[in-house]
């Protein structure tokens, strides 16, 4: 485990300067932001991207379930809060009409570091459309923004949030289940958290599987093989992944530590309703930082 891991403030601001260095004009590659658009972060945690999303005048909302995230993030956001830029909304994503519950769709959608720790995550990425602006007399619709670390790479299992030495090797998160959950009570560090993260990380080629059968096509892609978050938190220098690592599935997923996706609707939001039988329902673990 690192100070950052604690120090709630200090996270904060690594995530801010991330998302303003690098989220930000990745986005705006593929979409450009413009002061009133309207922006929702699922699993905002603290608030770090919202902040920087208002500040280039978008309306942001965040959705976030875990407690302690949604009272820090009401605490740095006060601002934000005060003069009606940012809303915040305690709720599960499914339980939320976005029309009825938050009186419009949505330009960009972002879902940072969350998307590994969602159970269905077919079915989340699917209802999404559900939360975009339709594409209207040739003005693009909505786009969804994906960032998240692929199951494989070191520490795709968040142990770095451990104590000691586990805290510190990689790829010990890809035993087998019972062996994972056998080193951890050995060192009297078992955590569900982490045996729930091991439930649902996600490679890049089931996220890349899972756009094909829910409609969307990619807008904007990048592997990383140095996460951009790790300037802030280690003073590791960004990298773009090498463009042959890039090209091997599934070995890719072991020397990728991030990846971020630009998505849209392939076509018109299909009636999900008739697809699953019943509206989806959806778990989540708590948020762990990275």
């Amino acid at each position: 485990m690192y100070e950052f891991h604690t120090d709630y403030k200090k996270y904060f601001d690594i995530q801010l300067s991330n998302a303003r260095q690098w989220v930000l004009p990745f986005v705006e590659q593929a979409k450009k932001i413009e002061p009133g658009m309207q922006l929702l972060e699922i699993g905002c945690g603290q608030g770090s991207l919202l902040r920087a999303f208002a500040e280039k005048g978008c309306i942001c909302t965040g959705v976030e379930m875990y407690p302690l995230w949604l009272e820090k993030a009401k605490e740095w956001l006060q601002p934000e809060l005060q003069s009606g830029a940012v809303k915040l909304i305690d709720s599960n994503i499914y339980d939320v009409d976005p029309e009825k519950d938050l009186g419009t769709k949505f330009d960009i959608i972002i879902l940072k570091d969350v998307i590994e720790h969602i159970h269905d995550q077919q079915k989340l990425i699917g209802w999404m459309k559900h939360f975009l602006k339709p594409a209207i007399n040739g003005k693009p619709g909505g786009v969804i923004f994906f960032g998240f670390p692929p199951w494989q790479m070191p520490y795709g299992g968040h142990q770095q949030m451990m104590q000691g030495w586990l805290g510190k090797t990689p790829y010990w998160h890809l035993l087998p289940m019972p062996l994972f959950k056998g080193l951890m009570k050995v060192n009297k560090q078992y955590s569900e958290d982490l045996v729930e993260i091991k439930e649902t990380g996600i490679t890049i080629e089931r996220f890349e599987n899972i756009l094909r059968k829910t409609g969307y096509k990619v807008l904007q892609q990048k592997h990383w093989l140095i996460n951009p978050v790790y300037e802030y938190k280690f003073g590791w220098r960004p990298r773009v992944q090498f463009a042959l690592v890039k090209a091997i599935p599934f070995v890719r997923n072991f020397l990728t530590t991030a990846v971020y996706y630009i998505v849209t609707p392939a076509a018109p939001a299909a009636d999900l309703m008739s697809v699953y039988g019943h509206k989806p329902t959806t778990q989540t673990n708590n948020q762990t930082s990275e």
